[in-house]
């Protein structure tokens, strides 16, 4: 269906001709977009005529899936308003902005929290609907290459007068004080960024500055407007605190459970009033970096959900955040989460200049086991490509700097799932997209010799993983008694992602479907595959 004509579409008529796509041809690449989001559409070269001639703007997520099949030939982001579709949605651009100004980066990071939250409790999909198929690899190179300039703002202080910092609170905007310091404490950014202190000291209550006083009226109050509330280390913490507890139901519910939908609600609203108050310096930066760590976890969420239009915008935010709170490793992190997604939807070689982002920025300032997780997340992006020497390398690199961590390093509370069980399975699933069984076999064995509670999607995955390795070794009978186990690890948890690796293996077994084993496991996923995420 389409909506009222406005006249001939002459914006959409001249970017298909520059592209060199028929009207056949678009309407196919749009129905099979549609189909990757589980969307039935059965648009013909009639409709896209239609589109061009008579201006009729397609409903729902069509927009979005014309531009996606049109960037997707010429190799670059289609915005809606270059194809005469602007006004097809209210927000198409909604999180995918890198503002170089801190206040437009709040405003940029709450309007996405705001929308997203309106869309969820409105049901029916909400902007994630519309924005289905809009999901562009390309979207993260302005934001990878401004963060890559400048990782560390120079300051972050938000309706507190500077000279505040001479009356007896602390000196939290001095850029050149303190040490330099690990992810937990404080950084120093390579290439010339400043030096910026740490959180410490002691909660100050709302309302008043970190020396006790009260609020200064020389801004808001001046202007007649009320104050704005002042954010003290206590605020922060109760960020951190839900931060963590997200981090255990994601990994041990899945991203879709209603646990983990919480995140954007919490961003929405604890973190954005929050973010538009009143702190200093010191606070502001540690209150960006536990906001930068939610947004993360929404966009994680969102990924293993299979939102990944969600899922690049909330890392965009993340990475602006990182950089707001000069966190050079977490704003590498939140590179590493971008350059899976980015391996993961198939875009390997964009997955590896992620990675290496990450870790060129670190040098020097991350802990080793957070270097060492860089390291693997470039190993998967380099055997997803096909290049089985570099990825050799960098497991190699990664396994080397596991090995000199020691207990007692300042590693960020983000990385506590990282172990050598987490090493082994994704080395696991390296040599499973290099195609080398053996190997495979070895490192699943040692990543599966501990499964815990805690961390089941992840065990759930190592399952299938190890049944790929067993079915190209030969051994079918293996095969299908660690899918039957990881289909029941993935009806324990709501993960799109995990579902996604149980159809790949059903996939492969199909050469195999007339063996007893494996219509009985067909049979034990099928209420796994047909039920909503």
């Amino acid at each position: 269906m389409s909506r009222d004509t406005r006249g001939p579409n002459e914006k959409l008529g001249t970017v298909l001709a520059l592209a060199g796509i028929s009207n056949a041809g678009l309407a196919r690449r749009v129905n099979d977009l549609g189909a990757q989001r589980g969307l039935t559409l059965r648009y013909d070269k009639t409709s896209v005529a239609r589109w061009v001639s008579k201006g009729m703007v397609p409903q729902g997520a069509a927009p979005h899936l014309i531009a996606a099949a049109i960037g997707s030939k010429l190799g670059r982001p289609v915005p809606l308003h270059e194809i005469g579709l602007a006004d097809a949605d209210p927000a198409p651009e909604v999180g995918l902005a890198f503002p170089r100004d801190v206040s437009a980066a709040v405003r940029s990071a709450t309007e996405l929290y705001r929308l997203d939250l309106a869309g969820r409790r409105a049901g029916g999909g909400g902007i994630w609907q519309s924005l289905a198929g809009s999901f562009s690899v390309s979207a993260y190179a302005t934001p990878a290459s401004r963060w890559l300039i400048s990782p560390a703002d120079s300051s972050v202080a938000r309706g507190v007068p500077e000279a505040r910092t001479g009356r007896g609170g602390p000196k939290d905007t001095d850029t050149d004080a303190g040490p330099e310091g690990g992810p937990s404490g404080p950084v120093a950014a390579p290439g010339g960024a400043p030096t910026v202190p740490g959180v410490i000291g002691t909660a100050a209550p709302s309302g008043k500055d970190p020396a006790g006083k009260d609020d200064p009226k020389d801004t808001a109050a001046a202007a007649g407007e009320p104050l704005p509330q002042h954010v003290g280390h206590s605020d922060v913490s109760k960020l951190r605190e839900a931060a963590e507890d997200a981090r255990r139901w994601d990994s041990k519910y899945g991203g879709g459970d209603w646990r983990s939908s919480m995140v954007p609600e919490c961003l929405r609203v604890d973190a954005a009033p929050l973010l538009l108050a009143s702190y200093s310096d010191e606070v502001g930066r540690a209150l960006f970096g536990a906001t930068a760590e939610l947004t993360r976890l929404a966009g994680w969420m969102a990924f293993d959900t299979g939102q990944q239009e969600a899922a690049q915008r909330y890392y965009i935010q993340a990475l602006r955040l990182a950089r707001a709170a000069a966190d050079v490793p977490l704003g590498g992190y939140v590179l590493a989460s971008m350059s899976l997604q980015a391996t993961y939807r198939g875009f390997a070689d964009e997955g590896v200049d992620l990675a290496q982002a990450a870790l060129e920025r670190n040098r020097g300032l991350a802990t080793a086991r957070t270097m060492s997780f860089f390291r693997l997340v470039e190993a998967r992006a380099q055997a997803k490509a096909g290049e089985g020497r570099a990825c050799e390398v960098a497991l190699k690199a990664s396994e080397g700097w596991l090995e000199r961590s020691r207990e007692g390093d300042p590693d960020p509370s983000w990385l506590d799932f990282y172990s050598y069980e987490r090493f082994a399975a994704d080395a696991a699933e390296c040599y499973r997209d290099l195609r080398l069984p053996r190997q495979v076999r070895r490192f699943t064995e040692q990543a599966l010799s501990r499964p815990t509670e805690e961390f089941v999607r992840s065990h759930g995955l190592r399952l299938v993983v190890s049944a790929v390795a067993e079915l190209e070794s030969g051994n079918l009978d293996a095969a299908c008694a660690a899918g039957t186990r990881a289909v029941e690890v993935a009806g324990r948890i709501s993960s799109a992602r995990t579902t996604e690796y149980v159809r790949d293996l059903l996939h492969r077994l199909e050469p195999y479907g007339d063996e007893p084993r494996v219509v009985e496991l067909r049979e034990r996923a099928r209420p796994l595959l047909v039920a909503p995420v």
